[in-house]
């Protein structure tokens, strides 16, 4: 099959496909003429790239399992492992971030602690608006003197 129908039997795209060759991810196809042949195992591994990738696994990644891989077929020993590694990586991740969300949860109940023992004076925008009522109301008040002097 051409590159067409492989990109369409494999959810990903002619641009992806030709990327995939460049890198190594997929090997050459045979050729018919200028053409591109594409066998079923070249879609099964097509799908195959496109489907770790969605589940977060980078390209690199992909390139060091099928690098290791020997032999026709898919590699699915290695991506069993590769499998088990990411999904303890994940499970680190999960935990730190757990870790992360207990420290503002406690860090917010602190904030609310400081809050409630500490009230706050009258705060400093409305002072500032105060203080500037009042001066606007002097610079009307001289104003108004400046303009009685001068019709005098």
């Amino acid at each position: 099959m051409y590159i067409g129908k492989a990109a369409q039997l494999s959810g990903t795209t002619i641009k992806a496909i030709r990327h995939y060759e460049a890198i190594g991810l997929l090997p050459e196809p045979q050729r018919r003429g200028q053409y591109r042949v594409y066998s079923e195992q070249s879609v099964e591994l097509l799908a195959f790239i496109k489907c770790a990738q969605q589940l977060g696994f980078k390209l690199k990644e992909l390139q060091v399992l099928l690098h290791q891989h020997q032999g026709e077929g898919m590699p699915w020993t290695l991506a069993s492992q590769a499998i088990a590694s990411k999904k303890q990586e994940l499970a680190n991740e999960i935990k730190a971030l757990q870790q992360v969300y207990a420290g503002l949860v406690a860090f917010e109940g602190q904030l609310d602690e400081a809050r409630s023992s500490c009230p706050l004076p009258e705060s400093r925008d409305s002072a500032h608006r105060d203080l500037g009522t009042d001066l606007s109301d002097k610079q009307l008040e001289h104003r108004g003197a400046d303009q009685q002097q001068a019709q005098a």
